[in-house]
């Protein structure tokens, strides 16, 4: 009888361990279960993403820059830098015409306004018509530089350069290819030039 009884403890306490950490485990994996959720939540909710941004800007001579978003980003190694999609910029300048921006990404420091254009790029000056991969513009140092796959248009003429550089206050532009032994093409509709 003793030798039943002892059988039908250890019984007992083998399923009564075993019950324990089978929920023991299985609380232990819905803990970690709330935990990551918990964290996606935080992540969620901590976003850096920015809708419909908007920076107006004038310097001391008057000019005035607006740049607008699709969305922005910003840099969390450096909140001065927003990533940009869907970029439309533009620039006032005082006694003189309007010049629009356009491209896909952009690179925006609102600490000094300088703003990188890439992919799509495409400027506006009265009947000037600039597209471009990359377009670098500075307030401080008052220029555009457009560079990669540069095609400049007006009524007359079609140019194809590697960069086009503008001072914005004096308009004194330079265009230039990076490579001597190439030339810049300029196309009328009578005939070709080659500089």
């Amino acid at each position: 009888m003793k030798k039943k009884k002892l059988v039908i403890f250890f019984l007992f306490f083998f399923i009564a361990l075993i019950s324990y950490f089978f929920f023991d485990s299985n609380s232990i994996k819905e803990n970690n279960v709330n935990i990551t959720e918990t964290k996606k939540e935080d992540f969620n909710y901590s976003s850096n993403i920015i809708k419909d941004v908007n920076y107006v800007t004038k310097d001391v001579d008057g000019n005035e820059y607006t740049i607008s978003a699709l969305q922005g980003e910003i840099d969390y190694s450096n909140p001065n830098i927003l990533f940009l999609s869907k970029v439309n910029a533009l620039i006032k300048l005082k006694n003189s015409e309007i010049i629009t921006i356009t491209s896909d990404y952009g690179k925006y420091n609102s600490e000094n306004y300088d703003t990188i254009f890439s992919q799509n790029v495409i400027v506006n000056y009265l009947e000037n018509n600039i597209t471009s991969e990359y377009l670098d513009f500075s307030l401080k140092r008052n220029s555009m530089i457009i560079s990669k796959k540069v095609v400049y248009t007006n009524l007359d003429n079609i140019l194809k350069a590697d960069v086009v550089e503008i001072n914005v206050k004096t308009k004194d532009t330079k265009i230039y290819m990076y490579e001597k032994q190439k030339k810049v093409n300029i196309k009328s509709k009578n005939w070709t030039w080659v500089l």
